[in-house]
């Protein structure tokens, strides 16, 4: 009989290469789905008609696809914040097809390893760094490793002070950007949460529903950095942005910013209860659990409690 380490050897390395077999299954099929899709580019109207998920959480893969290809990009040099273990992220399909080089950042301690079971770090050039950002860090960071300027593709989704981390970042930083969003903030407000060094959502509010900013906030953020709105995914959460000077590369139409609601009526729920139980929360129940949360309210600067924001979640 073998003993327990053996079996335990055997048993991690046979789903690590039953992971890898499946994860390249998932690269050829993408690639071809993509391949046939890219004839049709020409005649979409909005990002959503490119929805592909392969390695991104949702639809982000044909979006980025089809963004890339529309602005002539070949080879993407990218800046992904926030990706848990990169299993599932807006990059990975990128540098799996030997189409980018980038840097991953991630307040997991254990990312270098953990993105070592995914695939061989030698296989292209992927700076992988542990490190839980702030104002004060994520520029300086960038900078070190040359990735500061002149890039592609900038994706940032950290569940917290996003608001705050793209302020401090150079105008037009990248040709692409993506933020995730918080629409629980509603369509109307121009609001995130207050700057917190190594904010917790969980921490924060009870609830998990706050963090990050509203679509409008972000909107108006990103504006002032040199890029136009062009959309989101179909699961709203994720806005994607194109440097003002590229959007007609696209020929797709301009999304309405003065009407967001499409953009807020989302389908996910992340809502805990006072014991950290999944909670499944409709509009009326979020609007008495969150009513006393504090949250910056961006056209006075005052930190006001949502309660006295009444439009807010409408």
């Amino acid at each position: 009989m073998l003993p327990q380490k053996i079996k335990s050897f055997l048993r991690n390395n046979i789903l690590k290469i039953f992971q890898r077999n499946f994860d390249e299954l998932r690269i050829l099929s993408g690639q071809s789905v993509l391949e046939i899709k890219r004839k049709d580019y020409n005649n979409y109207v909005n990002i959503n008609q490119a929805e592909l998920r392969i390695f991104s959480q949702f639809g982000e893969d044909g979006i980025i696809d089809f963004l890339l290809e529309k602005l002539n990009i070949k080879f993407t040099k990218f800046v992904e914040v926030g990706t848990a273990d990169y299993s599932e992220s807006n990059t990975r399909f990128l540098f799996e097809t030997g189409k980018a080089e980038g840097v991953i950042i991630d307040s997991d301690i254990n990312l270098k390893s953990k993105v070592k079971q995914l695939f061989q770090l030698w296989r292209g050039n992927i700076k992988v760094i542990s490190l839980f950002v702030d104002r004060q860090n994520l520029n300086d960071v960038l900078e070190n490793n040359n990735f500061y300027k002149e890039l592609d593709l900038f994706s940032i989704d950290v569940d917290g002070v996003d608001y705050w981390l793209i302020e401090k970042l150079p105008e037009k930083i990248s040709k692409i950007f993506i933020a995730e969003y918080n629409a629980n903030f509603g369509d109307k407000l121009e609001v995130t949460v207050p700057y917190i060094k190594n904010f917790n959502r969980t921490r924060y509010h009870f609830s998990n529903l706050a963090w990050g900013m509203s679509i409008r906030a972000l909107i108006k953020l990103m504006n002032k950095k040199g890029y136009d709105f062009v959309g989101t995914n179909n699961a709203k959460c994720n806005a994607f942005f194109v440097r003002s000077d590229l959007f007609k590369s696209l020929k797709i139409d301009l999304p309405d910013i003065e009407d967001l609601s499409k953009y807020t009526n989302i389908k996910i729920n992340e809502g805990l209860d006072q014991n950290g139980n999944l909670a499944f929360y409709d509009q009326e129940q979020k609007k008495e659990i969150m009513k006393n949360i504090e949250i910056i309210n961006l056209k006075s600067n005052n930190i006001e409690k949502i309660v006295k924001l009444k439009d807010l979640l409408q």
